[in-house]
Formats: C-alpha cells, structure tokens, sequence
C-alpha cells in the first residue's frame, strides 16, 4: 500500500490510480482513530463535496467509516463548496469537517481536506498526526454498511450546508445595497461548487459556467487570467463594472474590473484593508503568506494595523486566525478570510465584501484601486511557473541556500527572507522570489515593481540568471 501524504492543503491524487474507494477508506479511519483519541465523548464529522467526477461516491465511502466506527456525520445533501463545510463544522459544534475535493487541481485529480472544529483548516500538527494513523488497510466491510440503520442509530443525519451559508450571507452583508446600485456584476462559477449560491443571492448577476460539469470541460478551474479568457471578454463585451470568478470548491477568488483586466490578490488584500479598516472601523491584525507584497505592510503601518508573515498555505494562517484577533489572513494565491465569517478561504464572502465597497462608495474598482495606490504608491505583480528539468531546479535552490545570488542583472540584492523559498528585495520597493513546488519539476517565480513592465523585466533578468 503506498503511503499517503497531505500536503500543503489536504491530500489530492488522479482518481482511479492513488484516488481509490479503499485508500479514501483508509484516509477515513485514520481520521476516526484521531476523532476517538481526540473526542472520545460523541465525536461528529461535516462531510460534503464538490463538483468533481465521482464526489459523491467518495464522500459516502467516507461516511461509511467513520459511522462503522461510531461517529456521527452529517453529510452535505448536494455538491457544496468547502467554506460551507467550514461553516456547517463551526455552526454543528462538530468535532472535523471532512471536504472531498482536489480544489483547483485538473479534472483528473480528486482529493480530502480537513477541517478542524474552529471552521477553518485542520492544524499542520493534527494533520501529521491523521496522517500517521493511517492504515495499510482499512479492514471496513464497505458493502454491508446500512445508511437506513446509521440513520436509525442517530449516526447519521443530512444537512443543507448551502441554505445555511446562503442565510449566513444575508445577515452578514448589505445585499439591498448591492441590489440598488446599479452595478452590473458578473460570475464566473468555472463548474465550481459555487454555481448555486452567487444565483441565490443575487438573480440579476451575469453568470458564466453555473452548470453541472465534473471534467470542468477539460480546464482545471483555478482562477487564474489565462483560465478566464471567455470571463474577460463576456465582461467587456457586456459591459459590466466588476467580474467574479471562484475556483473549482470557491474558497479561492479571481477579480475582473471593467475593462476586462485581472485584478491580482495583492490587490484584492489591500482593497479589503482598506474598506474594513477606514469604512467599516474594524480591527486586528495582518496576516499574510511570505509571496504576498510588501505593500501591505506599508498599509498596516499606514492604519496601524500590526503585520505577520506566515509560511505558504492557508494552513499557517488559519492556525493564527483562531488564537489571535485577525482582521484579515490572506495569500497571493487567492486565499483569503476577514473578520466577521470564518478562518477559512472564501473567494464568494471576499467577492461580496469588494461589491459592496464598490456599491455603498458609489465609485469603481478602478477607483478604488486608486484609493489604496494613494497609501502605498502603485505597484504591479506577476508570476512565471517554470517547467524545468529537477536537476536545475535542485541546482537554483543549491545557489539559493547558500546566497550566492547578490543580484539579478542590474537588480542589487538588499535583503533576503528565507522563511519559504527565497525572497530577495531590491531598490524602489521592487523584489523577487524563487520557491519550488513541493510535488512537480516546476521553479515559481514571483516579481513585484511599480508597473507590469517592470514586474516582468524583473522576472526575465531572474530566468537569465538562473539560466532557465
């Protein structure tokens, strides 16, 4: 049996080759040894899933487990998106929430995440230690076990996990608002889990891509601008002032303006700094994944807002949101959780939050943008993915490790953070970073300057260097 690993978010595998019906089984009793060890007074599971191929059968196998071991799971009665299995873990006082999905990854991938009672991710350690109590086999006879029975027993009741999200939105934002500014808004679902909720709360909105399609047509649903091309034009040639995409289980989001033009997460954090801390009076800290600018340090220092820098994945984040007061956590993959909803990525919550900054100023995002560029000066970001061989990859994190980069063309190195991967900062504000992806031969490359030319000489004086 091979081992089984979670990684920065869960763990994902291409069906049918490591994502089987027994190694989901064996993920579950690892999951229901931890609940025993861990709950041993009426432990309780949130189980849902999103839109992939074959989501439904692996949440009921998951399921399955864990009611054969005496814990009780309340099982999402439709595809839904994991901040609604977030939410439904924290409303149900549940003990984990178990959410089936390989978020973003292509079609061909399916994957388990956990969340821990608090509604946000499980932390790293708890992690490791399901992980360590997964089985070889999970020793459950799967065909026998009764879903009238479980029910019977009080092991096993459905929920709807939407219907309640949906009434959690209603109460937390000022939809009439939105409804009464005129805004012509758009949602690009890309297949996604949020296909149903953004038509629920608000009918008028454009849509793009709200129907049922587990192979997500072929395009692995990260909202990213290359992903979104049809999104793009649909919002230039409708004319409309803002575009909303989420990915394939919505906790990630990906921002149009009116032009058609991607607004990066960069810029999303700030907007949402900005509107909670000078509109709505909230406060708290910052919390931000080290790829995220340092822009928004010069935000919080501008508010006075205190600032911390994680390590990449939401995970590190979360673990803060749940000890500390935290306005907003947020990463530059479009992950992003502010006070007042859970500490959980939520790409519809920080869509919502965006259109009704925009609808209560009565300005654009253009606008708005320009708002917080009077703050922090304007600045640019973008991202190379090189696909490389792994012996160059290992070579550039060998020079890396031992600081042998003092420059990068005509870009003097200032200062280095080394927290996850390699962060190099330079003159006028503009800097560098070099990390490797844990699970491919690819080097990510990520570059900010004061405008997209900049950002992009920055990235092509690295590949030189580099020799990639």
């Amino acid at each position: 049996m091979s081992k089984i690993k979670f990684g920065t978010d869960g763990w994902r595998a291409i069906i049918a080759q490591e994502f089987t019906v027994d190694n989901v089984a064996r993920v579950s009793v690892g999951v229901a040894l931890w609940l025993k060890k861990n709950f041993p007074d009426n432990p309780s599971v949130v189980v849902g899933h999103d839109c992939r191929f074959a989501g439904e059968l692996f949440a009921e196998v998951t399921t399955k487990v864990l009611v054969s071991h005496g814990i009780k799971v309340h099982l999402a009665k439709d595809f839904v998106s994991t901040p609604m299995v977030s939410l439904g873990t924290l409303r149900e006082e549940a003990s984990m929430g178990v959410v089936i999905t390989a978020s973003h990854n292509p079609p061909s991938y399916n994957g388990y995440k956990l969340k821990g009672s608090h509604g946000g991710p499980l932390i790293p350690e708890q992690v490791q230690e399901v992980e360590d109590l997964i089985p070889d086999a999970h020793g459950v006879d799967l065909a026998n076990v009764n879903f009238e029975k479980a029910v019977a027993d009080g092991l096993l009741k459905g929920i709807d996990l939407e219907g309640m999200y949906v009434e959690h939105v209603e109460k937390s934002f000022d939809l009439a608002a939105i409804r009464k500014s005129g805004l012509k808004l758009g949602y690009d679902a890309m297949y996604g889990a949020g296909q149903n909720v953004v038509p629920r709360i608000l009918p008028e909105a454009t849509l793009l891509h709200c129907d049922y399609n587990p192979s997500f047509k072929g395009q692995a649903p990260e909202p990213i601008h290359k992903n979104l091309i049809e999104f793009s034009k649909l919002i230039k040639s409708e004319k409309l002032d803002c575009g909303l995409a989420t990915d394939g289980d919505a906790d990630r989001i990906g921002l149009y303006n009116s032009k058609g033009e991607f607004v990066d997460s960069h810029h999303i954090i700030l907007l949402l700094i900005h509107y909670l801390v000078k509109y709505k009076k909230f406060t708290g800290k910052v919390v931000v994944a080290t790829s995220t600018t340092p822009k928004v340090e010069k935000m919080c220092q501008h508010y006075g807002l205190e600032y911390q820098v994680t390590k990449i994945g939401f995970k590190w984040i979360a673990g803060i949101m749940i000890t500390d007061d935290v306005l907003l956590g947020g990463e530059e993959s479009g992950g992003i959780a502010i006070k007042g909803h859970i500490p959980e990525r939520d790409g519809i919550w920080m869509g919502l939050t965006i259109w009704e900054f925009m609808a209560k100023s009565g300005k654009s995002l253009d606008d708005l943008v320009q708002e917080v560029y009077a703050i922090t000066g304007p600045f640019a970001y973008e991202r190379n993915d090189l696909h490389i061989t792994e012996s160059l990859k290992q070579e550039v994190l060998k020079a890396c490790a031992a600081d042998e980069y003092k420059s990068f063309g005509p870009y003097q190195v200032r200062k280095v953070d080394t927290l996850d991967g390699y962060k190099y900062f330079f003159d006028n504000e503009e800097w560098l970073m070099i990390r490797a992806s844990g699970t491919e031969p690819v080097l990510r490359l990520y570059a900010g300057g004061a405008t997209m030319d900049d950002a992009r000489k920055i990235l092509a004086a690295c590949r030189k260097t580099i020799g990639a």
